[in-house]
């Protein structure tokens, strides 16, 4: 049997990216997938490709996270279908470019509401039944930008990845005598639609390949991570390297060399 063979798993933002890569990852296990985004005609593909491919059951559920009924959304959908879910991989997220007072407070509190809020309503509601059943998984998207001080432009970003992070940590200090494992995935520069949303796209090309990750890689370290129980996970040889010298040298420097790093992708 496959280790997913009877298990369901959630994955929001499935359409595109990392979420993409985690579906099919997880489909490729024997889970059952439940896709969840904006873009329904993108999750019906995906979900035929996935059916279609690996044999195993597929569902979709169309949801802006920008909405705090979202949450609530998704669950009453699952609970319609009979669907408990044993694994849940809170990947929705965007940028917002720009510094703080150029961005109006509606674009931050959506922000807010998709990187944060979203994740934290999801996760309340669907961790109960894992502890319940004695086994799940939770998997939470930040990135390395989480752990390294922050330069201009972005200003909430560092700032919602840097709280998964530690919500991450504190909840799997609870939970993982339960029979559930709670990580954070930290990738950096990963190839995605992220930076055609932010319009960074022209810039970011301009970065050296060695900093960019492929999805799948970033998927499948994310999820042999959760299974190891491993509450923190930093993708990439070059990204762990760089934690590592944030924490080595003085934080001024860090910040002097984020900042000047930031530069070169910030969108003006």
């Amino acid at each position: 049997m496959q280790e997913g063979s009877g298990r369901t798993a959630l994955v929001t933002g499935a359409s595109s990216g990392i979420g993409k890569a985690f579906a099919e990852l997880l489909a490729e296990k024997g889970y059952t997938v439940v896709l969840t985004a904006r873009r329904g005609d993108r999750l019906d593909a995906l979900a035929a490709e996935l059916k279609q491919k690996y044999r195993v059951a597929t569902h979709t559920v169309v949801a802006d996270l920008s909405q705090p009924a979202a949450s609530q959304q998704i669950a009453d959908e699952l609970a319609s279908r009979g669907l408990t879910i044993d694994l849940l991989v809170n990947n929705a997220g965007y940028g917002q470019p720009g510094s703080y007072l150029d961005v109006s407070w509606a674009d931050h509190e959506r922000f807010m509401q998709v990187m944060v809020s979203a994740v934290l309503d999801l996760t309340h509601r669907l961790l109960p039944g894992m502890v319940e059943r004695g086994w799940g998984r939770i998997i939470n998207i930040a990135s390395v930008a989480g752990m390294v001080p922050s330069p201009a432009g972005h200003t909430l970003y560092g700032a919602s990845k840097s709280f998964l992070i530690r919500f991450s940590e504190a909840l799997s200090a609870e939970n993982v005598s339960k029979g559930v494992n709670v990580t954070a995935v930290c990738p950096g520069f990963t190839f995605s639609e992220f930076h055609d949303v932010t319009g960074t796209r022209d810039k970011m090309n301009n970065m050296p390949g060695f900093l960019w990750l492929k999805a799948d890689d970033v998927a499948r370290e994310g999820y042999e991570g959760v299974m190891k129980g491993r509450s923190v996970v930093v993708n990439g040889r070059i990204y762990q390297l760089l934690v590592w010298m944030t924490g080595a040298v003085p934080r001024s420097l860090s910040g002097w060399i984020s900042g000047m790093a930031g530069r070169r992708y910030r969108k003006a």
